[in-house]
């Protein structure tokens, strides 16, 4: 089992499933994980904490306060302690609460401070189930990167027969130890990967550059390397950092210095993923001292082409070596994607648009679509995501390459 010394918080709603919380835990800790409950106070109408602590060996936290101790409860403690939070059953109130960020109790609080992955386990009537606004919370959630683990059809507590059904604790127990055993799927790889924009200076204070933040990148770059590969980050300026120590991170500024890095760095590596906005063009004659309005006029700047890494990457690489391509388009995204896959002889490309809502430069979502060299593998399409989610459909797609 994965689950073998993970913390885990179990998020506990007030809903009938509640009782399938003890269940949950007894197979948590028989898989070796360490429990922490946050329940909310109608939860407790559901099931006894006394039961959850004597399955857990820990107090229930509820409240901010133990009220007869005064003790304080930190919401940030528990967040950081956390290898990963499973709220089961999660009830519609709350996940609109989470939705929203309506912290108005220790449960909520605690989601809003948890730096660990976070998985919902939906349980409600088969009518709150379907309706919109359950439907818009759900998908707002899987966009900020929780893990919605789909009700089951069934017998409900109301004696309907629908969608609603809290998942069987087994089976949470499955996602949560399947979602640990994939930490090192790609150990011993050496991933190549661009990231964020290039500027080009016309001058030493102005330069052409792009809106690319480089989350994008920053993110593929955090989940390979918790996924055991060893990253060598070619970064644009951006104001992002890498916290994960297989991560060697490359600083340049121009496309220039960015073609330059990925030759040098190609040839060691298994994988090369170019996720950085690079400038298509440079100016030709940058100038060593600033370009002062009253001494000169500048009617225009002469611009020549920066090289195409991605193209001269798909020249370089073996047959041993996959190349993955990066394309935001305006309009035609699939066609113009298509054309770059076969012009630059990419194993597959990253194509997004503009034209979708959250897709883009700046934001903390993205919605993608992934073409493969292979004429017989269909588009893979992915809904709006958070940008760490998007991350791991990327190396999903790429391990079965």
């Amino acid at each position: 089992m994965n689950l073998k010394g993970k913390h885990i918080i179990l998020g506990i709603t007030g809903g009938i499933a509640a009782y399938k919380s003890a269940t949950l835990i007894r197979l948590l800790v028989k898989a070796g994980a360490e429990v922490q409950v946050v329940a909310t106070a109608a939860a407790l109408e559901f099931i006894r904490p006394v039961t959850l602590s004597a399955l857990t060996g820990k107090p229930v936290i509820s409240e901010f306060f133990t009220a007869n101790t005064g003790e304080w409860h930190s919401h940030v403690d528990i967040g950081l302690w956390a290898d990963a939070m499973v709220i089961a059953p999660a009830t519609a109130c709350t996940l609109a609460k989470m939705a929203t960020g309506v912290a108005d109790n220790m449960l909520v609080t605690t989601y809003l401070s948890a730096k660990a992955p976070v998985f919902v386990a939906p349980a409600m009537d088969l009518d709150m189930m379907a309706h919109p606004t359950t439907t818009r919370n759900l998908a707002m959630l899987a966009a900020d990167g929780v893990h919605v683990i789909e009700p089951a059809s069934g017998e409900l507590a109301s004696h309907l027969v629908g969608r609603g059904r809290m998942e069987e604790p087994e089976k949470i127990v499955e996602v949560l130890d399947a979602f640990f055993g994939k930490g090192k799927t790609m150990q011993g790889k050496r991933i190549l990967l661009t990231a964020g924009p290039t500027i080009e200076r016309i001058d030493p204070v102005r330069y052409i550059g792009n809106f690319s933040s480089g989350k994008m990148g920053y993110a593929i770059a955090e989940e390979a390397a918790r996924r055991g590969a060893e990253v060598i980050l070619v970064s644009g300026p951006t104001s992002l950092s890498v916290s994960h120590p297989g991560i060697t991170k490359v600083d340049v500024e121009s496309g220039r210095e960015m073609y330059e890095a990925c030759l040098k760095h190609f040839p060691q590596c298994d994988i090369a993923i170019m996720a950085a906005a690079v400038a298509d063009y440079t100016p030709a004659e940058p100038r060593d001292k600033k370009i002062k309005r009253e001494h000169e006029d500048v009617e225009s700047i002469r611009l020549v082409k920066n090289p195409d890494i991605a193209a001269a990457l798909g020249r370089e690489k073996t047959s041993e070596q996959k190349l993955i391509g990066f394309a935001l388009e305006t309009d035609s995204a699939i066609d113009n994607g298509r054309e770059k896959l076969s012009r630059k002889n990419l194993d597959a490309i990253v194509v997004n648009s503009l034209a979708d809502a959250g897709a883009g430069f700046g934001t903390d979502t993205n919605k993608i679509s992934i073409i493969s060299a292979d004429p017989s593998q269909d588009i893979t399409t992915y809904p709006l995501k958070s940008k760490d989610a998007v991350a791991a459909d990327i190396l999903d797609y790429i391990e079965t390459l």
